[in-house]
């Protein structure tokens, strides 16, 4: 195929992922408006499991020691699991939740398939690495939190997180396609070196996995401020997520993988920097607001670690951090000029 063809292939395959991710967006929706709350961390489901051991083993006790209990206690036990069969029936169908969560999935990796054509298929008509400007970059951004999100649902079961995800990932391809749409083609000298596979690479990456820790930062905000206000109904969206505590460590977790990228990728920005202008480090706004950022998530980290910061004071200090981040990536490219300002 030419380079035109690839080009072309590109743009229809990114139409191809939006619709996708719309689709799936909505399936996750209604998983979370009518399904049941996944689990977040398999010590949770341990937990859970641990718990009923308990009351088994007590109840057994209590069966050894009263004659007749045995007999009770299974009576007991198959009228529960009566009314556990009735909630289900009253509140969701298994098959039908199942059936939602199962369409939401298979449209977020089809997307997400389509996603990685999007770029492939770009990096072959340029025939360099597909991320020289603003659409590229936030095209590859966008896949990185898709990715993180897979990883996260996969690891964890935080399947309450997809709607918000495909969400998120729609803006920003709307934005890349409307905005930032720049047609395929060679970049500044600048940019022609193996460094932006190793430095914008690692960038994208950690963009995209700080993007779903601050997803996860503002859901815990949310429930946290309406719990604290009393106002999250039984059975209500808000009900179906995962408890505070749960959403919390979700977002530590996240970010312990994302900030050594991120750290890695302003050093290797550095060793660049020194290559093609003869200097490490000039304070260029870009550089300048990477660092904060990292500043940022520096913070919020050691205050976890060392002040033993969590809740509602952890989770401003990571949504700060944040939009330092978004910020380096709208604000500086838009607002001022330097070094960077090609991209």
């Amino acid at each position: 195929m030419s380079s035109a063809d690839l080009a072309n292939l590109s743009d229809k395959l990114m139409l191809t992922t939006v619709v996708l991710y719309i689709v799936a967006m909505l399936a996750y929706a209604a998983d979370l408006g009518f399904g049941r709350r996944g689990a977040v961390s398999g010590a949770d489901e341990k937990a859970e499991a641990e718990a009923k051991v308990l009351v088994g083993a007590a109840g057994a006790e209590a069966a050894a020691e009263t004659p007749g209990a045995a007999a009770t206690g299974t009576a007991g036990a198959e009228s529960g699991a009566g009314t556990h069969d009735d909630a289900q029936t009253d509140d969701e169908t298994p098959s039908r939740v199942m059936e939602w969560a199962r369409l939401a999935v298979l449209l977020n990796i089809l997307g997400w398939g389509a996603h990685l054509g999007v770029i492939v298929s770009r990096g072959a008509a340029v025939s360099r690495w597909p991320w020289g400007n603003m659409y590229e970059f936030l095209t590859a951004i966008a896949f990185a939190a898709v990715t993180a999100y897979l990883v996260v649902l996969w690891r964890y079961k935080a399947r309450f997180l997809g709607a918000f995800a495909m969400l998120a990932a729609v803006i920003a391809l709307g934005v890349a396609n409307i905005w930032l749409y720049d047609e395929a083609g060679s970049v500044v000298p600048a940019l022609n070196s193996y460094w932006i596979a190793i430095h914008v690479s690692a960038a994208i990456i950690a963009t995209g996995a700080f993007s779903v820790a601050g997803l996860s930062t503002i859901l815990y905000l949310i429930k946290e401020r309406r719990l604290a206000r009393n106002a999250v109904p039984e059975g209500g969206v808000l009900a179906r997520f995962p408890a505070t505590e749960a959403l919390d460590r979700l977002s530590l977790r996240v970010t312990m993988f994302a900030f050594p990228i991120w750290t890695a990728a302003i050093v290797m920005g550095a060793i660049w920097a020194d290559e093609a202008w003869g200097r490490y480090w000039a304070w260029d706004p870009k550089e300048t607001w990477s660092f904060i950022t990292w500043i940022g998530y520096a913070a919020y980290l050691h205050a976890r670690s060392t002040a033993g910061w969590k809740g509602r004071k952890a989770a401003i200090l990571s949504l700060v951090a944040f939009a330092a981040l978004l910020f380096n990536f709208f604000g500086v490219n838009y607002l001022f000029s330097g070094l960077h300002s090609y991209a």
